[in-house]
């Protein structure tokens, strides 16, 4: 059988824009209004490396600003091209209006192989492109924030941050001009993890809903439901750890670009990313099968399947053959629109990368916060938090002995409720709330209208409803 060919990662955002936008009473001129790119700028620029100048292409799109900064990551691949990083900077628009992160969309990238270059020369290539950005305000606090994004972690970060407050040496707020940087530099507890653990309380909350778990054929708990992992950098190593250690899943198979490890009672997370970061590479882990084949272990039969590398890694050419019920998509745009349709026709549900990964964004705003407001979250709270539940078991414990009653709270008890937040634990509960409201604000669509069949469209629906009251608000 012949197949139609398949739309680019960009036709499948637009081609998503618009199933959910025909369900919705948008003008015309709206709807375009909020569909189109802004703007993206291209920088071309060289760097003297190795005895001669090396030119390198980047780009940065601004696709949404009904709110200001706008916010999206910088990512480092050769893959890099200026449709990819627009639709990109499209999908966070959408998943900023999402999780109500008060930003607009964008997003970075550098046509580059980051492996390629010492870290000397890739501060010198980080920089110069920090450089080119922010003379043209495309890194601003105000107006334009990066965070990281696949080939870029704190470190390149932390660069970019120095770079700004270098060109903006009286910018007292110099540090929010781009998140994801090392505590240190003005970092946030939490951060690192933080799109992996989203990926984890976004399907806590899916498996709170009995109905929504039926629908894709589940029952009880993420305790033994077998999960497939592809890709794990630092989004599918934190979901799998954080599911694995904390809620009991197993993780039966992992797939990286040179293979994938099968164990069907599970793998031990730690131990295979230890494996990774001292050989670089999965083959040869000793507690698992190898097989080279892995794309093919991406149709292993499974409870849940987490695409946490690439775009366009399930597509029409192998959707059908994908036996997971449940799909939470890690990575941006993992599904092509194309392999989506036949996912849903065989009644599989997918939680959509529009919520299911937006934790990165929502503790990358929790840090631009921190760094607007010059403070360390729980600073000022955390030991009249302990002060007050220690006076409170005291007490207690003092009415007891008093009634002779003789009975102790038990120390496990004591120590956890007399423990004030810290910055970790506030930015776990911002997080864990922001999903669960993200989640409810779909399922409420999705369950709520008898027109909408699955939980993207829902997602598209609620994004697109608040960025158009925004600009309607403003007069348009």
């Amino acid at each position: 059988m012949h197949l139609a060919a398949e739309p680019s990662f960009r036709e499948s955002v637009d081609l998503m824009f618009n199933r959910a936008v025909a369900l919705m009473d948008l003008s015309p001129g709206l709807e375009e209004k909020i569909r189109v790119c802004n703007s993206t700028y291209t920088v071309r620029f060289g760097v003297r490396l190795r005895g001669k100048i090396e030119t390198f292409v980047g780009y940065r799109s601004v696709h949404s600003e009904h709110m200001e900064p706008v916010k999206g990551g910088i990512r480092y691949s050769l893959a890099v091209n200026q449709d990819e990083v627009e639709a990109l900077a499209a999908l966070m628009t959408y998943k900023c209006a999402l999780v109500e992160t008060p930003f607009g969309g964008a997003k970075g990238g550098l046509c580059i192989d980051p492996r390629a270059w010492d870290e000397h020369e890739l501060e010198q290539i980080t920089r110069r492109f920090a450089y080119e950005l922010a003379k043209r305000d495309l890194i601003n606090p105000a107006q334009n924030v990066p965070a990281p994004d696949m080939g870029t972690g704190e470190r390149e970060m932390a660069w970019v941050a120095d770079q700004y407050a270098r060109m903006n040496t009286t910018d007292i707020n110099a540090r929010a001009c781009v998140t994801g940087k090392p505590i240190n530099a003005g970092g946030i507890h939490g951060r690192v993890e933080a799109t992996g653990r989203g990926v984890q309380f976004a399907l806590r909350e899916f498996f709170r809903h009995p109905e929504d778990k039926a629908k894709a054929g589940l029952s009880g708990d993420l305790d033994g439901k077998r999960v497939i992992v592809q890709g794990l950098g630092n989004v599918g190593y934190h979901a799998a750890k954080f599911l694995s250690e904390e809620d009991g899943a197993k993780i039966v198979a992992i797939v990286e670009r040179d293979g994938a490890l099968m164990n069907p009672d599970g793998l031990e997370i730690e131990a295979v990313r230890q494996w990774m970061v001292r050989t670089g590479s999965i083959r040869g882990f000793a507690g698992a099968d190898f097989t080279e084949d892995g794309a093919a272990v991406l149709e292993e039969d499974c409870d849940i399947l987490i695409p946490a590398a690439m775009e366009g890694v399930i597509t029409r050419e192998n959707a059908a053959r994908i036996k997971a019920p449940l799909i939470i998509e890690a990575a941006n745009g993992p599904v092509t629109f194309g392999a989506d349709e036949i996912l849903r026709r065989k009644g599989c549900v997918i939680i959509p990368d529009l919520y299911a990964n937006a934790g990165g964004v929502t503790v990358s705003y929790f840090e631009w916060v921190k760094n607007l407001s010059h403070i360390r979250f729980g600073r000022m709270q955390r030991r009249a938090e302990e002060a007050r539940s220690r006076a409170l078991v005291e007490e207690l414990e003092r009415l007891s002995a008093d009634q002779g009653l003789g009975w102790q709270l038990s120390p496990g008890f004591k120590r956890t409720f007399m423990q004030g937040s810290d910055e970790l634990a506030l930015v776990r509960s911002g997080l864990d709330d922001t999903m669960r409201i993200a989640y409810q604000s779909m399922r409420e669509v999705w369950r709520g209208r008898e027109d909408v069949q699955d939980l993207r469209v829902a997602a598209y629906i609620v994004a697109i409803g608040r960025v158009a009251a925004t600009y309607r608000s403003k007069g348009l």
